[in-house]
């Protein structure tokens, strides 16, 4: 599976770790960016090319990665197609592929060691969609709406 990893400084050292450890797991690994540390560098451009890559190649996930996440997760929001969650667990982290068929995961490098990170992206990528009907007529949902601009009904 292609992996492709976007940081901003906060997530610097943590996406060099990720890139080189999923490398030895056998992951086809793209590192997005930044590749030099930048302590004045933008999280935006490398969260949105690291969601558009995801999108461009569909069997693929995406991390983006800063000191909460939460910065990261939005910006790779923005992208089209892109499902990103923020997980902070390895729970989360697995209830974002199975229940929401998250193609990337924000991870903030500040709120967690390196092991609980490295544990983190893991899950997310070794968990599979659950493919259960409610969780896709839900995902469908929300692509209806990013693709065409109209709200869904409320309900009676």
């Amino acid at each position: 599976m292609r992996v492709y990893l976007g940081s901003d400084h906060a997530g610097y050292e943590l996406k060099v770790h990720l890139v080189n450890h999923l490398a030895k797991q056998g992951y086809e690994v793209v590192d997005v960016g930044p590749h030099v540390f930048d302590p004045d560098d933008d999280y935006p451009v490398f969260c949105l090319h690291t969601g558009d890559h995801v999108v461009d190649d569909v069997e693929s996930l995406g991390v983006v990665i800063g000191g909460s996440g939460n910065g990261e997760q939005i910006a790779a929001n923005k992208v089209a197609g892109v499902r990103a969650a923020l997980a902070w667990s390895v729970e989360t982290a697995q209830l974002s592929r199975q229940h929401n068929d998250a193609n990337v995961i924000a991870v903030g490098a500040r709120q967690h060691t390196l092991d609980e990170a490295t544990a983190i992206v893991e899950a997310f990528l070794t968990t599979p969609f659950s493919g259960n009907e409610r969780h896709a007529r839900r995902i469908a949902q929300v692509t209806e709406y990013e693709e065409t601009g109209a709200l869904p009904s409320l309900p009676a």
